[in-house]
C-alpha cells in the first residue's frame, strides 16, 4: 500500500529524517514509535504528502506520489484522513459544522454532505451530540467529532499523530476501539505515531522504532515487543512496563 525508500528530510542543519526505507501493508494498522525528536512526525507529513522529502521516493499502490504536484496532489490528498492529539476542530462551529467543513470545501450539494454527515455520526457512535458546541465535549468526544471528520471524504488511509496522547487512558481505550473497529469496516489503511509503547501494544500489527530520524527496528509487534534488538526499542518498551 505505502512504500518509502530512501526517504530523507532536513530542517537548516537539523536532519530530522535520514535515509528511511518502510513498506506498509494495506489494511494494517502500522506503529511508528519513537522518543520525542525521533522523526515520527515528519516522517508522517512525508508520507502524507503534507511535505516532499529532500531525498527518497513515496509510493501508493507502487505509483509513485511524491513528484505529484496541482490537481493530482490534492486528488491524492483527498485519500487520506489524519488526526492529531490536539484535535484541530474548529471552534467556530458545532460538531455538524466541523464534520461537513471538508465536504463544503469539495463542493459537495447540500443534501450530500447532511447525508454522510448523519453516517459519519452514527459511526462514531455521537448522534446526541450533532448541534452541541466544541466546549460542551469531553476530550474523547472531540476525538470522535475529528475521526469523522477525517472520515468524510471516503479515505483509504487513516494517519494518527500522538491523537490518544491528551486522553486518559479509559478514554484512550475507547479511542483505539473505535479505530479498530472502523478500519475494519471500512476497509483502511491505519499509521499511527505515537511515544506510548502501550499504545502500539493495544492495536497495531507491526510497528517502526524510530531514533534520531532513522528507523533503528522493525517487524511484529509481539517480536519486537517480546524480543527487542536494539537500545532503542528495549528502552521504550523498559519505560512502558
Amino acid at each position: 500500500m505505502i512504500r518509502l525508500a530512501g526517504i530523507s528530510k532536513q530542517y537548516a542543519s537539523i536532519s530530522a529524517v535520514r535515509d528511511v526505507d518502510l513498506s506498509i501493508p494495506a489494511g494494517c494498522i502500522y506503529g511508528i514509535i519513537g522518543k520525542s525528536g525521533a522523526g515520527k512526525s515528519t516522517l508522517l507529513r512525508v508520507m502524507s504528502l503534507l511535505e516532499a522529502p529532500d531525498q527518497g521516493e513515496v509510493y501508493y499502490n507502487e505509483e509513485r506520489v511524491d513528484t505529484l504536484s496541482g490537481r493530482e496532489l490534492l486528488a491524492r490528498r483527498r485519500k487520506m484522513g489524519m488526526i492529531f492529539q490536539n484535535f484541530n476542530l474548529l471552534g467556530s462551529r458545532n460538531v455538524t459544522g466541523n464534520i461537513s467543513y471538508p465536504l463544503e470545501i469539495a463542493g459537495r450539494h447540500k443534501k450530500q454532505i447532511q447525508e454522510r454527515v448523519d453516517e459519519l455520526l452514527s459511526l462514531v457512535d455521537i448522534r446526541d451530540k450533532r448541534k452541541a458546541r466544541l466546549r460542551e465535549l469531553s476530550g474523547g468526544q472531540k476525538q470522535r467529532v475529528a475521526i469523522a471528520r477525517a472520515l468524510a471524504a471516503n479515505p483509504e488511509v487513516l494517519f494518527c499523530d500522538e491523537a490518544t496522547s491528551a486522553l486518559d487512558p479509559q478514554t484512550t481505550r475507547s479511542i483505539l476501539s473505535l479505530i479498530r473497529e472502523l478500519r475494519g469496516k471500512l476497509k483502511l489503511t491505519v499509521v499511527l505515531i505515537t511515544h506510548q509503547m502501550a499504545v502500539i501494544q493495544a492495536i497495531c500489527g507491526e510497528v517502526a522504532v524510530m531514533e534520531r530520524g532513522r528507523v533503528v527496528e522493525q517487524g511484529t509487534v509481539e517480536t519486537v515487543f517480546t524480543d527487542p534488538k536494539t537500545p532503542a526499542a528495549k528502552d521504550l518498551i523498559h519505560v512502558q512496563q
